[in-house]
């Protein structure tokens, strides 16, 4: 028997001491200490969210849901925290919301990163600092400004942007703007031009560049930069409550989370319920763009 066919070589095609080994031990540590501090919080949660009132207060804290009950779960999905409101409207606000930042952050990021990074015009540098700067500037320092100017254009143009959804939508794509622009300008730097003036010169349009042969190249980026304006709008709280008011009815899910804090105490139960049902549709989206996710990032790690 051949010695090729007793030592099959790993992944890396070689294979490592165990003195490496010895030595990348610490490495493992850490990361597994990592992952715990990372997920125990959720698992935390999850675990409450399942525990009866009493195994919540006791003072002999388990790991595991010793009498598991759903009723947290009903409570939250069935009950109605505002007279005519449920759950279900609140999920449905907060898709709306979110999908619609999601969707018009991509396409101007897309259409703004693409001026960047092919067009040369003045003040080019001035405009990417300015995004920088705007990225560091924290979202609530901007509440106010823009709270009094949409006041001031609903009242001279008749358009409600205080008390609905459209007004909230305007301000998570504005927010996420600056950081998929500069993410995005990356992507589409790193693409060569040789490839749109080859298709130009096929005879290929403007459309057909853009969509055949930029749009695949660019489309871990669009996802990287997609995920980062989800999760913003998904969990956002601050603006939702400034900007909506008494308008529950277009109240978010994060919104509803306040509610189960009362005068008299605060019910742990419903909120990790609520809490762990907020965080399955990131989960879902997370798990449909992962492969994109992760290649995104990697490039946008590189190139630029």
């Amino acid at each position: 028997m051949s010695a090729t066919s007793t030592a099959a070589p790993n992944r890396g095609g070689y294979r490592r001491s165990p003195l490496r080994r010895l030595r990348s031990l610490p490495l493992y540590l850490a990361g597994a200490a990592v992952f715990l501090f990372s997920v125990f919080p959720v698992y935390w949660m999850v675990a409450t969210a399942f525990k009866p009132v009493g195994e919540i207060f006791t003072r002999n804290q388990t790991f595991f849901p010793q009498a598991p009950t759903l009723e947290h779960f009903d409570r939250v999905l069935n009950g109605q925290l505002i007279p005519g409101v449920n759950f279900w409207q609140f999920l449905g606000n907060s898709l709306v919301v979110t999908l619609g930042a999601v969707g018009m952050g991509a396409f101007l990021s897309l259409l703004a990163a693409m001026a960047v990074a092919r067009f040369r015009f003045k003040l080019r540098t001035a405009f990417i600092i300015l995004l920088l700067i705007i990225q560091m500037v924290p979202m609530e320092a901007m509440i106010i400004s823009i709270f009094i100017n949409f006041r001031q254009l609903s009242d001279a143009t008749g358009a409600q942007l205080l008390g609905n959804l459209s007004g909230l939508l305007i301000v998570y794509t504005a927010v996420s703007l600056p950081i998929t622009i500069l993410m995005l300008r990356g992507f589409v730097v790193a693409v060569p031009k040789e490839l749109e003036e080859a298709a130009a010169i096929d005879g290929a349009s403007g459309w057909t560049i853009f969509w055949r042969i930029l749009m695949p190249l660019v489309a871990p980026g669009l996802v990287a930069a997609s995920i980062f304006a989800f999760i913003t709008a998904w969990n956002e709280f601050i603006v939702a409550l400034t900007f909506l008011g008494r308008s529950t009815d277009n109240y978010t899910l994060p919104l509803t989370l306040s509610y189960y804090f009362g005068r008299f105490g605060t019910e742990w139960g419903p909120i990790m319920a609520a809490s762990t049902l907020l965080t399955i549709p990131v989960m879902i989206f997370f798990l449909f763009v992962q492969r994109r996710m992760v290649s995104g990032l990697t490039m946008g790690a590189v190139k630029g």
